[in-house]
């Protein structure tokens, strides 16, 4: 079995919002695994090819603007902004907790992570779960995909 089969999995939202309540630094990553990301620890500019310093992530940790605002609401938006990664990547592509150190910003403005620690997978309940409750909210909110054809 190998390191990134033996990760804990966050299988619901309230366990990743606990995790997100409880620590700074973390990043959700989808990708095919911390296995095959850390041989380099590089994302490339899907446009130009360019190696970048660090693996494209977005952050997890709770802005001071939220508030007092539900901290599950604030980590089901930061799945559901990017869960159509699954879609449109590799189809084993997966999300999966890390924490790390900003390295500095992709071209899409994302924070490029370096000094990873893998923490463990996000579970296919706790996507399930963030599509919910952001279905629920009230205003029209949507992935950052906005024209998936999928």
């Amino acid at each position: 079995m190998s390191n990134a089969e033996s990760m804990p999995v966050f299988g619901t939202l309230d366990a990743l919002a606990e995790l997100v309540a409880s620590r700074r630094g973390l990043y959700v990553r989808w990708s095919l695994g911390p296995e095959l990301d850390l041989q380099s620890v590089c994302s490339r500019d899907a446009l130009t090819g360019v190696p970048l310093p660090g693996l494209s992530a977005n952050a997890l940790d709770i802005e001071e603007w939220w508030g007092e605002r539900p901290v599950r609401i604030w980590v089901a938006r930061r799945l559901y902004d990017y869960s159509h990664l699954q879609r449109v990547r590799h189809h084993l592509t997966r999300p999966w907790v890390l924490h790390g150190s900003e390295a500095g910003r992709g071209p899409d403005n994302e924070p490029l992570v370096h000094r990873v620690e893998p923490l463990g997978w996000i579970g296919p309940r706790a996507i399930t779960e963030a599509d919910e409750v952001i279905t629920h909210q009230p205003g029209p909110w949507g992935p950052m995909l906005r024209n998936d054809s999928a």
